[in-house]
């Protein structure tokens, strides 16, 4: 549904977005996630036609931004970071305005801001006038405005910010229900969240996308954490089927712990061999990773394991 091909923002020698592809299917709630200044605005600006990208190309089925924006922003529900509101206006008549900007026609505006306040939680606040709101109520207006046109792209930059934890949860079942009929974008600084509703993350460093990978994929991690008492045991376990690399990162006593770039499945063939040469095994398991481990280490750089590993192999390093 959106490809992005090789899209690129500059200013000046300063490059905010720089070569970025992916694509995105229907149906899919993708997390967009990077330090401040790694990108993700720039890269939400652009698919929403907002900004121009120095290089590169968005398209929308057979739209592209640039040559069809206007098409494309009418599929489009965008809540920016700092969602522009009036603050003399009410709640209902803010929507009823935003209704006649999406193009909803007069006779089915009512209907659709009633579902979209409804959808929000914000029926008992509709006629307050919204300079009256909490920062996390006008968050959710900012919310209602974005799928009152039922579109089939939301791109949500920070949903859930000022919310307290019941309009939190409230928030992750609205985005559940919305990725049955849309395709739905998240940025947040809050990785619970892309934890609780994302199924796709994709990690923004520098202007560049270090991941894109299912979350699922992600945080199962490609690596067994292994405990002998061999300190050379690198040389064979390097020559096992499957293993792609094998570091040693700990030595206390008589214990090594090793780190092998390998499937969890193959546990059992790695403790075989392990025995079979005759060392002891203490420890055999699948490592364990949070997404605020992932992000941590894609920000470090240390989430490329594969090159820092020792390995008789000429590779690439690897990519989630």
């Amino acid at each position: 549904m959106i490809h992005v091909n090789n899209l690129s923002r500059h200013y000046g020698d300063f490059k905010a977005v720089d070569t970025v592809s992916f694509e995105i299917q229907p149906g899919e709630v993708v997390g967009l996630l990077g330090h401040n200044g790694a990108g993700k605005t720039t890269i939400m600006k652009m698919i929403t036609g907002y900004l121009e990208p120095t290089s590169g190309d968005i398209r929308v089925d057979n739209l592209e931004v640039g040559k069809n924006t206007q098409a494309i922003q009418k599929r489009i529900g965008y809540l920016p970071e700092n969602c522009p509101v009036w603050p003399e206006m009410t709640v209902i008549d803010y929507l009823e305005y935003q209704a006649s900007l999406h193009g909803v026609p007069k006779s089915k505006q009512s209907k659709a801001v009633a579902r979209a306040i409804q959808r929000t939680s914000l029926i008992d606040k509709a006629t307050a006038s919204i300079q009256t709101l909490s920062r996390g109520l006008r968050q959710r207006v900012g919310v209602a405005q974005a799928i009152l046109h039922e579109p089939d792209i939301i791109i949500l930059d920070e949903p859930t910010n000022g919310l307290d934890p019941t309009q939190i949860r409230q928030m992750r079942e609205l985005i559940r229900e919305l990725a049955q009929t849309a395709t739905v974008i998240i940025s947040t600084h809050i990785l619970q969240e892309v934890q609780a509703v994302c199924e796709r993350v994709l990690i923004m460093r520098g202007g560049e996308l270090a991941v894109d990978a299912k979350l699922d994929e992600l945080q199962s991690g490609q690596h067994l954490l292994l405990t002998l008492d061999n300190p050379k045991a690198s040389d064979y376990l390097l020559e096992l089927n499957g293993v792609k690399a094998v570091k040693s990162i700990e030595s206390v006593n008589d214990q090594v712990k090793y780190v092998l770039e390998a499937d969890a499945d193959l546990a059992s063939g790695v403790a075989s061999a392990v025995l079979e040469k005759g060392d002891k095994l203490f420890s055999i398991q699948p490592e364990k990773r949070n997404l605020e481990t992932v992000f941590a280490d894609v920000n470090s750089g240390d989430f490329q394991i594969h090159s820092e590993m020792h390995s008789n192999k000429q590779s690439q390093p690897a990519t989630a």
